[in-house]
């Protein structure tokens, strides 16, 4: 079984851009899930999703340093805690994103299983959500 989920996608926008979308609060909830959220170093965050049967997902900062976020991923009631980092590389006039989540092994069993198809198959959401939020923001100005 594999145990790291790793994504990259390129974006034709700024680092700054992309680091405003995956570490502001305000911006997270507009395109990933309702998020209390910041990028500080300890912050315990909450993540909602709006939809019936998802649970929270609950962690804490643990790297905050530009162009690199790292926290813990914790579905809410449930044991595991696994770990999700952001890393963006300035390309010039493009932004490299880097996308691993870790530690899907601290599952059980054929939940570890389970648990890695849903969190690869979300984060393949997740970035494409990304994607249409930064088309959206840049036409809106």
């Amino acid at each position: 079984m594999n145990k790291t989920i790793t994504k990259e996608k390129v974006f034709n926008h700024s680092i700054d851009q992309i680091w405003n979308a995956i570490t502001n609060a305000e911006e997270i909830s507009a395109w990933f899930l309702k998020a209390d959220f910041k990028a500080e170093v300890g912050y315990k965050y909450v993540f909602n999703s709006s939809e019936k049967n998802c649970s929270a997902i609950i962690g804490e900062v643990l790297e905050a340093n530009p162009y690199t976020l790292t926290y813990t991923w914790i579905v809410k009631d449930t044991p595991a805690i696994t770990k999700v980092t952001w890393k963006l590389e300035n390309l010039g006039n493009a932004t490299k994103l880097y996308l691993e989540h870790s530690g899907i092994e601290n599952y059980v069993g054929d939940t570890a299983i389970a648990m890695f198809e849903s969190f690869n198959g979300g984060w393949d959401n997740c970035i494409n959500g990304l994607s249409t939020y930064l088309k959206e923001e840049v036409n809106a100005r």
